[in-house]
């Protein structure tokens, strides 16, 4: 045992306890009142508490782990205070025996006389995480509050200003301190008065629906096109109608006449545009005539020059009054289009064909959309059976039948967050059997801590699965087990715990469900030692467990 101390000191632990042993614990600095007085052998020869995870020198006294560390960092040849011997680090060794002795003496809980429990000290810690008695900050958020744990409950639902109640008018759940605040702003059903004094309650949400019919909002007159531009309330509107139904009628007639003496007017201008119209196309006419004329007259004449100089001038008027008449016939047209109501009526009728095709269309867009549904649902359903395949193919090539298994966890800041969140608390390897018909086992970790290593430790524990061959296996299962948390420098510094099952523990029996309760280490290896970034027990934000079970004596089928 002495040469295996120094590689302990040094920073592999290798520990040689059963599970239940390896789980004890205790805080070192904490004032603990022990039953009976504390014995001198279980005090530290150098800081004279009790000890924790004692160490024994050649001399025969005892000190603690981190004592007989510091002694050695604060001498190069370390003395031993007691008899003043020099201390020689390879004769020094981890004293199981009285730490076990250690753990199971008996104090009183620091909340007595309240609590009048006593615990042995390696469960002392457990025993405060379940105390009755025991100072806990409320668990709401923003709530500073320090609550014994027997009045917490009571706390969270009937005394906390941060507790979560129903909201009264929309049942939504809003934090007690801003339920004032969130009635007045956010609540869709708070009621709240109308804006234009009609004296109703009115749900929020409704609000402006409400504006659409009040009938104290000011609203103007139906006849406003025509000329009337009295505002009135609407519950007053029919009345307003009613009492000046001759001004509108007046107004209606008054505004028809000017549409009739416009139209008039469009009409005698069409008519004088068509007197101007002939005369033009007689002008024409005449020009022509004497076109002919002279041409007949100098067809032959020498004199050729002038008359095609007035050749060229009446066909240069000619020209220009062409030009005239087709602009008096497109003014014409398009004053008689504005009277024509020809091509409404065309166009009306092509947008009712436009709205007939797109209903045929929308109606053939169910059908598709029906379609398309069912063809996503089965879709669906394969894809969820080739995931399913594809997990049961990689569980296949991954297992192991030589009782190891080298579990590999990425992801494992992710996956901490999620822990400490309190989303996924515990995550499991694959399987993995002592032979092809042997036990089937698996590991489980806690990565934010369980029970007494909770939020500062990694917890691994040592799980025993139902199997294809337990009927044919011997049981319980006694087998030596190793978990390891494997170093990735190449220097094997790996952290190591080691156990047999205890055949008296319901862990290791035959699992009458999937699995039986896990059993292990919850203080495996500390946070702050995983995740030193002078270790390398993480690289790329992966981490290696090994898990070994001793196969010595075990019989093959």
């Amino acid at each position: 045992m002495a040469c295996d101390e120094p590689a302990a000191l040094s920073g592999t632990f290798t520990r040689q306890n059963s599970s239940s042993t390896s789980s004890l614990d205790f805080e070192p600095d904490a004032d603990y009142r022990f039953v009976e007085s504390l014995e001198e052998r279980y005090k530290c020869a150098y800081c004279r508490r009790v000890l924790r995870n004692p160490h024994q020198t050649g001399c025969g006294h005892r000190f603690c782990q981190h004592c007989i560390l510091a002694l050695r960092e604060l001498n190069a040849v370390p003395t031993c205070p007691v008899d003043k011997e020099t201390i020689k680090m390879h004769e020094v060794f981890k004293d199981n025996c009285c730490k076990r002795e250690v753990l199971n003496l008996h104090v009183f809980c620091k909340n007595f006389p309240d609590c009048n429990s006593k615990v042995i000290l390696g469960r002392y810690q457990e025993h405060l995480l379940q105390c009755l008695f025991e100072s806990m900050q409320c668990t709401n958020d923003g709530c500073q509050d320090q609550i014994l744990r027997k009045d917490l409950k009571e706390h969270l639902s009937q005394h906390c200003k941060f507790r979560e109640e129903r909201c009264q008018y929309c049942n939504t759940y809003v934090v007690l301190i801003n339920i004032k605040n969130h009635e007045k702003n956010d609540c869709p059903d708070y009621p709240v008065p109308c804006l234009q004094n009609c004296s109703q309650i009115i749900l929020k949400k409704e609000i402006e629906k409400h504006h659409a019919v009040c009938p104290e909002a000011e609203v103007d007159c139906p006849y406003k096109q025509y000329g009337c531009h009295v505002k009135v309330k609407r519950g007053k509107l029919a009345e307003h109608e009613n009492s000046a139904l001759r001004e509108h009628m007046l107004q209606i007639l008054e505004k028809n006449s000017r549409l009739e003496e416009q139209i008039s007017d469009l009409y005698k201008s069409l008519e004088c545009k068509e007197i101007k119209i002939q005369q033009l196309a007689d002008a024409i006419q005449k020009c022509e005539k004497e076109f002919r004329q002279y041409t007949q007259l100098y067809g032959n004449n020498s004199n050729l020059m002038v008359s095609t100089q007035a050749l060229a001038s009446h066909l240069d008027k000619s020209a220009r009054l062409e030009s005239q008449v087709k602009q008096l016939i497109q003014m014409a047209n398009q004053q008689q289009s504005k009277l024509d109501l020809r091509p409404l009526f065309d166009t009306i009728e092509n947008v009712k064909q436009k709205i007939a095709l797109m209903e045929t269309y929308e109606q053939r867009l169910v059908v598709l959309e029906d379609q398309s549904s069912k063809h996503d649902l089965q879709i669906n359903i394969h894809k969820a059976q080739l995931n399913k395949n594809e997990e049961r193919f990689k569980l296949l090539e991954g297992t192991c039948y030589n009782g190891k298994l080298i579990w590999k966890i990425t992801d494992y800041k992710l996956k901490k967050k999620e822990a400490v969140e309190g989303r996924v608390l515990s995550i499991a390897s694959q399987p993995f059997y002592t032979s092809r018909c042997g036990y089937r086992l698996c590991a489980r970790a806690y990565l934010n801590g369980d029970g007494s290593g909770k939020g500062t430790h990694i917890s691994l524990y040592f799980v025993v699965m139902r199997g294809e061959f337990d009927s044919l296996l011997l049981w319980p299962f006694k087998q030596k087990v190793t978990l390891m948390l494997l170093d990735q420098s190449g220097k094997k510094n790996h952290i190591v715990e080691v156990f047999r099952a205890d055949p008296n523990s319901s862990s290791f029996k035959r699992p009458d469900g999937e699995m039986n309760i896990a059993s292990g280490c919850p203080r495996f290896v500390p946070h702050a030692v995983l995740e030193n970034t002078k270790n390398t027990y993480i690289r790329d934000d992966t981490l290696f467990l090994k898990v070994v079970v001793d196969l010595t004596d075990l019989e093959e089928l």
